[in-house]
């Protein structure tokens, strides 16, 4: 693991080559509900960034960049504290820094994101990084990735997006002093807003797009009461553990890729 911004610029372009990972968290600033801070996602995606690194060995070279903190939280922009890029605006900065890096001589670029209103600027992004300067960008957004299967209620699987169970355990385990824990509750979903088989909902297969205050009244949704600092960590370590692998494949898959 390699700090980027610790090193001089001839140091850096000593230790770059074709296999070179950049890790990027991809953050967001935002409310939360009335039990977790307005950087609960930059707090997780950092979190999930250093506990990933634990698991590599010296290769492949991961150059960790600084964090994006703000991201495109429109769907929060009714509730205090809220700070918000417009999607095109986060994927402008995205396809900024992959310049950046380009130019440095990095071909590629794993963007670890822990805010579901990114993924709109990181496809975009992504896919202009790999047509225009040939990057290898792999969009490694955790909350798409398998949960452990005992853990959480199909409910929640289906239901707790934002500020549920998953981020108020992870919030627990990594800065228990930031939750507020007297405040912890069942944010339900509002009635007739999903059905109960994940077709139509917020998150469903059919999706629909909505303001937080949508969901429920305190802006989240999810069952934060039944969040325990033992499953925030059982989470960390198996999201970790898939990230460190996915890394791992960034770093071995042929690239660019022969015509």
């Amino acid at each position: 693991m390699i700090q980027w911004s610790h090193l001089t610029s001839p140091e850096l372009g000593e230790r770059i080559d074709g296999s070179s990972v950049a890790l990027m968290v991809l953050g967001a600033i935002e409310q939360h509900g009335p039990h977790l801070p307005l950087a609960t996602d930059l707090i997780i995606g950092e979190g999930l960034r250093d506990a990933t690194l634990e698991r590599l060995g010296d290769t492949p070279d991961v150059f960790v960049l600084p964090s994006l903190a703000l991201g495109a939280s429109q769907e929060h922009s009714a509730m205090a504290g809220t700070l918000s890029l417009s999607p095109e605006l986060a994927g402008r900065v995205i396809e900024s820094v992959g310049a950046s890096l380009a130019a440095s001589g990095l071909s590629r670029l794993v963007l670890l994101n822990a805010h579901g209103g990114n993924h709109a600027a990181i496809d975009s992004a992504a896919l202009n990084l790999r047509r225009s300067l040939g990057l290898l960008v792999v969009k490694a957004n955790y909350m798409k990735l398998q949960a452990p299967e005992d853990l959480l209620s199909a409910r929640e699987l289906r239901e707790g997006l934002h500020g549920g169970q998953a981020e108020t355990a992870m919030m627990l385990h990594l800065v228990p002093d930031l939750v507020r824990q007297e405040r912890l509750a069942d944010f339900s979903l509002r009635e007739g807003a999903a059905d109960d088989h994940g077709l139509f909902g917020p998150a469903g297969r059919v999706a629909w797009a909505w303001m937080a205050q949508d969901l429920n009244a305190a802006g989240v949704i999810g069952r934060a009461d039944q969040a325990t600092a033992a499953d925030g960590a059982r989470l960390m370590a198996h999201y970790a553990n898939q990230l460190a692998a996915v890394i791992e494949r960034a770093a071995g898959m042929p690239w660019p890729i022969e015509a």
